[in-house]
């Protein structure tokens, strides 16, 4: 279990940061703005189930619950390096926090179950629609931003492929969970192409 009860370490203040294993990078490595991304993520979902309410929606706050939980697992995976000298190994352990396969596959049965009922799209959406909707569009562009830049720490060194495959499917969900929102009230806001010409 984690306990803080010192906020502020001053180790940080010649622009380095740990990771998990206690090795020290640059605050600018690409990987430590992947984890700032997740985090990000995580605090915009956090605007989005108070949005959400306690009302009809009340259900999907619960599913983000869940996600933001997942969100810090995959911050703490990120930020651990690979458990062996060729950073292929991601095993999860007690000791070692890991995304798993089975946390991707709960999050595409949760994206089947919310479209299983909706229309199917026959035109780009505008990020809008009820307060809930807009804010589940932000932590989706947000998360899609996260993946773009795990990927890009992934190019300097081996990341866990559940972790980067999580925060594909995770955009993909937050997409489907706004049509749901967006559904219950009055729809989707479409895109018209050249509307404003």
């Amino acid at each position: 279990m984690v306990k803080l009860n010192k906020i502020y370490t001053r180790t940080g203040d010649a622009g380095t940061t740990g990771l998990v294993d206690g090795s020290r990078t640059s605050k600018s490595d690409p990987l430590i703005a992947a984890v700032g991304d997740v985090d990000e993520a995580n605090s915009a979902i956090g605007v989005a189930i108070v949005a959400l309410g306690d009302g009809p929606n009340a259900a999907l706050g619960a599913q983000l619950t869940v996600i933001q939980n997942d969100l810090f697992d995959l911050g703490a995976d990120l930020a651990t390096p690979a458990s062996d000298a060729d950073g292929t190994d991601f095993t999860p352990s007690e000791m070692v926090l890991r995304v798993t396969a089975a946390q991707v596959a709960r999050l595409e049965r949760e994206i089947d179950a919310m479209n299983e009922d909706l229309a199917p799209l026959r035109s780009f959406i505008l990020p809008g629609g009820t307060p809930a909707a807009a804010a589940l569009h932000l932590a989706r562009a947000i998360t899609r931003r996260a993946e773009r830049s795990a990927v890009a720490a992934g190019e300097a060194r081996a990341l866990n492929p559940a972790a980067l495959a999580y925060l594909n499917r995770l955009s993909d969900h937050l997409f489907v969970m706004t049509r749901l929102v967006n559904a219950r009230a009055d729809g989707d806001v479409l895109w018209v192409p050249g509307a404003s010409r």
